[in-house]
């Protein structure tokens, strides 16, 4: 099994830019894991809420997460992502990938892919 995973908008390349070259590369063994896995432990993926999920990256101390949705089953699509600095994540960032999701979606109705 392999899923495609899109990323929307410039937010996962922003993120991903911004990461020191170790980061990058634990951040592409996560993406590894989304695309090639059935199915992901809590240590990676948790369920955020309303299709939205968070894929959870450790390295060094440091704590990232990105969201995303799968769409059509199979294909994961990437939104906003932070370095996490709290215990909880910050409902500002859980609003931003919840209103990305629902412009994704809106975005893929106007071009007629649905």
């Amino acid at each position: 099994m392999e899923r495609e995973i899109k990323a929307f908008g410039n937010y996962y390349k922003e993120f991903y830019d911004s990461l020191d070259a170790g980061a990058q590369e634990k951040v592409l063994y996560g993406m590894l894991l989304l695309k090639t896995q059935e199915r992901l432990s809590k240590k990676y993926v948790k369920f955020i809420r309303d299709g939205l999920f968070e894929l959870r990256i450790l390295w060094e101390g440091n704590t990232y997460r990105i969201f995303f949705c799968f769409d059509e089953g199979n294909i994961v699509v990437v939104f906003n992502c932070f370095q996490k600095k709290t215990q909880k994540t910050p409902m500002k960032e859980i609003k931003k990938a919840l209103q990305l999701k629902e412009a994704y979606y809106e975005q893929k109705r106007k071009n007629g892919i649905v």
